[in-house]
């Protein structure tokens, strides 16, 4: 219930909080879904699934849900791990434990099968990471002002290194994943471009994030699989 899980025969670890931005990608929620709640249970994890969810028709906003899912996920518990999660992305091997590094935010989509199982360019950010409450805070969260999508993670990369951290990344034989939305004819026609950043990340990075976040919470709701935030 809830999307919340602990072992029953055992004391866990390590309690996660795994969010989700999303917004009307329900082909995709089920795949994660089917594949995750197994992936996380082998891993022996105290977890819960939140899916943070954009209403109205606006650009979508991937970097505000995702604070708005770590101020609201901190409220249930005191998380040891924030895992970030791309809904259309499946972990392909059970060795990549969704937990934190106890020292630096961590990259764990380190080998997507998108971009041939490596970085696309060093600073690569997206699709699935992992950070404790106090990496998250110390980099006072993740940009509110990112409308559209994809360009936020560049943003991330530079003010992780900005509050004095570094990226750790799991290594490519177990950071490998499955996009889901992948179209390779597409892609062969258009590869992927790093986009350009309109932001100055070193100006904006202490004034913009948890500390500036507003918004208007209008349901919170369990369901079998999830938890789930929808915000205005």
């Amino acid at each position: 219930s809830g999307g919340h899980y602990r072992p029953p025969h055992c004391f866990a670890r390590y309690k996660s909080a795994i969010l989700v931005a999303y917004r009307n990608q329900e082909k995709y929620l089920h795949h994660l879904l089917y594949y995750i709640h197994p992936f996380l249970q082998r891993q022996q994890l105290s977890y819960t699934i939140y899916l943070i969810q954009q209403v109205g028709n606006g650009s979508f906003n991937r970097a505000k849900l995702l604070n708005v899912g770590v101020r609201e996920a901190m409220k249930d518990e005191d998380w040891d791990c924030l895992v970030l999660h791309d809904v259309d992305l499946v972990p392909e091997n059970d060795y990549n434990l969704y937990i934190c590094d106890e020292y630096y935010p961590k990259h764990m989509a380190s080998a997507m099968d998108k971009f041939q199982y490596t970085l696309p360019y060093k600073k690569f950010f997206g699709g699935v990471s992992a950070m404790t409450p106090e990496h998250y805070m110390k980099m006072n969260g993740f940009p509110n002002t990112y409308w559209g999508d994809g360009d936020e993670n560049d943003d991330i990369a530079t003010r992780i290194h900005l509050a004095g951290m570094k990226i750790v990344r799991t290594s490519p034989q177990l950071g490998r994943y499955k996009v889901m939305n992948y179209d390779e004819e597409a892609e062969m026609q258009e590869p992927w471009r790093r986009p350009t950043s309109q932001h100055n990340t070193r100006k904006t990075w202490k004034a913009d994030g948890m500390n500036s976040l507003e918004f208007r919470l209008l349901s919170r709701t369990k369901h079998p699989l999830y938890t789930k935030i929808t915000v205005d």
